[in-house]
């Protein structure tokens, strides 16, 4: 109203120049340095980017994208631009559909492809770089292909009928809405669900038999999952178990039979579970209490990671990991039997083959490592057995060994290593050694197929890989264990592992570094203050090493979703207290640090920068305070520097970037 006192911002802005002034100073300060220091390596760069290059060509480029089969067709993209080809004639005369140039989006690459069921329309997602969100372009194939709709920030996206899309939108790194967009000759788009819980992240699936889309709301530990009938699409979703604290459930279907995968029940680890008649409203504790109509179909043994689940006509495949090792569990519905196939011992990988038919007799997946590229293998559900697949002729990998151990931890734990090494290596104790270490979210430790980690070994290195609690190698127990109040564990479990491999003589600490990215930097970097004389370099990238003051700020998009992995120190002063325990840049101190080599992200939404550079700052004068107070014979510095990239998003590189990190 007219002669009202407009309140004052000026502080508030004073205070938000200012913090915004020092952080652009810190970042031009660092990228100073980053110029200054780059050229000393410039011939060590140039030795690693050739070697890096010969390895890709040799076995990346020998590696076919995957295939959807739809009936006699067969889709599949390379470069870039989408093919197709006839199942029986050979992809030597694969027609080419459309370009990702074509459709003016020359610097992104496709991530997700979904044909409609008549395959008169085929949506796609484009990605680029430096960015976390996606477009769909939906394209009506013909003689022509034709544009018909561009959806940008959608994360997925799935056909419920011939001219029906469904898909979720993202933003500020949350999915809340599902759309339904209906292309007939009267286009609209409806909005059909939201999510209420900024906890809670939505996203779509189809079950196999193509019977049912499913909203899958779900949360870092319960879900909630909402059924569309493909039948009948415009009808609303029918919510299939309302969510449950502590319960996260999946849903497939064949034969008139819904099948849920649930944590509910103890132990609390994946059941399949069969309901006989999806029309009435399934719950969970009719389920597990052997109520008539229910039937347990499998329950997962102790310690075991359920990695991947695929539904066929007649079988299921379990793919599943225990102490490290990769094995199949595929269970018949003809013979209500459990068949366990065992894989070769150096796949520490699976990749199922995209979209298999449901009715297949055969289900294709890739096995790989670290250090051994991906390789095809098939299972036949007729033979009962495993076929390795030569695609074409790559070089094997024959001079690598494979290692598995298990560490004691400070609570006798036996914790998971994964070690490999050049199996001509002598004198192992002198050999420079890369350990690797994640423990959170209950993720895996990533073990894909690396160039980088195969040159380091024809190169003498050891690697290992801790599986360390607060990760999921050992199944959702392990995670558990590891997050929240029990972060400490896997820092005690990494610890554990690094001593115990300098007691068998892989390497010492004057030859070891740690590598960790992303939440991996929060036991790394803690590691470095607590223990820092067990190694001597470590590799971090865009790691999460300021957990209480990103914490405490409920404005950063992920907050509140990430509370339940490290707790909420805002209304819980025990829990404020233990994560200062183990916070890294809480626990910096004047003493011999590491060498350390960090690369960040400018743009990276999910681990602000802000945070990076103050850590950063903070340990170059924690060493030099040392170094300056101590005279010791033999004192060093360690070196601590920080890479800056402009480009690119959260871990998430293309090759060409990859390989210039």
């Amino acid at each position: 109203q007219e002669g009202t006192t407009v309140p004052s911002k000026r502080k508030q802005n004073t205070s938000i120049v200012t913090s915004d002034l020092l952080h652009k100073n810190l970042l031009k300060s660092e990228q100073k340095n980053w110029n200054d220091i780059s050229p000393t390596y410039k011939a060590v760069t140039k030795r690693i980017k050739e070697k890096l290059e010969e390895l890709h060509n040799m076995y990346t480029l020998n590696s076919e994208s995957p295939r959807m089969r739809l009936g006699e067709n067969v889709y599949f993209e390379e470069n870039g631009c989408i093919f197709l080809a006839k199942a029986d004639d050979g992809e030597g005369n694969a027609e080419i559909l459309f370009s990702v140039e074509d459709l003016g989006f020359s610097d992104a690459f496709i991530q997700r492809i979904r044909i409609s069921p008549d395959q008169r329309y085929i949506a796609i997602s484009l990605k680029s770089e430096n960015s976390e969100e996606a477009t769909c372009i939906v394209v009506k194939l013909g003689n022509l292909a034709v544009v018909e709709k561009v959806i940008p920030s959608v994360f997925s996206f799935e056909w419920a009928a011939n001219d029906v899309l469904y898909y979720t939108t993202q933003k500020n790194l949350k999915c809340q809405n599902v759309f339904m967009t209906i292309f007939t000759y009267q286009k609209h788009t409806k909005l059909v669900y939201t999510e209420q819980d900024a906890r809670f992240f939505v996203d779509l699936y189809c079950t196999k038999d193509r019977r049912f889309l499913t909203i899958n709301s779900n949360s870092k530990t319960s879900s909630e999952v909402w059924l569309v009938d493909c039948r009948h699409p415009f009808e609303p979703p029918a919510l299939v178990q309302a969510r449950t604290t502590g319960v996260i459930y999946h849903i497939e279907h064949r034969k008139d039979q819904l099948y849920i995968l649930t944590t509910y029940g103890e132990p609390a680890e994946y059941k399949a579970i069969l309901t006989d008649n999806y029309f009435h409203r399934i719950n969970l504790d009719a389920c597990c209490s052997g109520k008539e109509n229910w039937q347990l179909v499998y329950a997962l043994e102790k310690q075991t990671k359920l990695v991947d689940f695929e539904m066929f006509s007649d079988d299921c495949i379990m793919f599943l990991k225990n102490a490290g090792h990769l094995y199949l569990n595929v269970i018949s519905f003809v013979s209500h039997s459990v068949q366990s196939i065992k894989l070769p011992t150096w796949a520490c990988e699976f990749e199922l083959e995209s979209h298999p038919e449901f009715t297949t007799s055969t289900c294709y997946f890739q096995l790989s490592s670290p250090v051994h590229p991906p390789k095809r293998f098939a299972y036949s559900f007729k033979e009962n057995n495993l076929i390795e697949q030569a695609v074409q002729e790559v070089p094997i990998i024959t001079n690598c060994h494979t290692t598995r151990l298990l560490a004691k931890s400070k609570d006798e734990t036996l914790v998971p290593i994964t070690v490999f090494h050049n199996k001509n290596s002598k004198e192992l104790h002198r050999r420079p050694l890369l350990v690797h270490v994640y423990g959170a979210y209950g993720i895996d430790l990533n073990m894909s197929f690396k160039e980088e980690k195969l040159m380091l070994i024809e190169e003498n290195w050891i690697l290992a890989y801790c599986h360390v609690r607060g990760g999921g190698e050992q199944g959702l127990g392990w995670h558990r264990d590891g997050c929240q109040h029990n972060k400490l564990k896997g820092l005690h479990d990494l610890r554990a592992c690094i001593r115990l491999l300098h007691q068998l003589g892989f390497s010492q600490p004057k030859h070891t570094a740690l590598a960790a990215a992303s939440a991996g930097g929060v036991l790394a970097g803690a590691l470095s203050n607590t223990d820092p004389a067990l190694i001597r370099a470590m590799v971090l990238q865009a790691p999460f090493v300021d957990v209480l003051n990103t914490m405490m700020k409920t404005h950063l998009p992920l907050t509140i979703e990430e509370q339940e992995e490290w707790g909420n120190p805002l209304e819980d002063e025990k829990c404020m207290k233990y994560i200062k325990s183990y916070c890294p840049y809480q626990n910096i101190k004047p003493q011999c640090y590491p060498s350390v080599f960090i690369t960040a992200y400018e743009h990276d939404e999910r681990i602000p920068l802000t945070g990076i550079l103050q850590y950063v700052q903070k340990l170059r004068k924690a060493a030099l305070d040392h170094a300056s107070r101590t005279s010791k014979k033999g004192n060093w510095i360690p070196n601590i520097i920080l890479d800056v990239q402009a480009n690119g998003s959260h871990c998430d590189s293309s090759w060409e970037q990859s390989l210039n990190e």
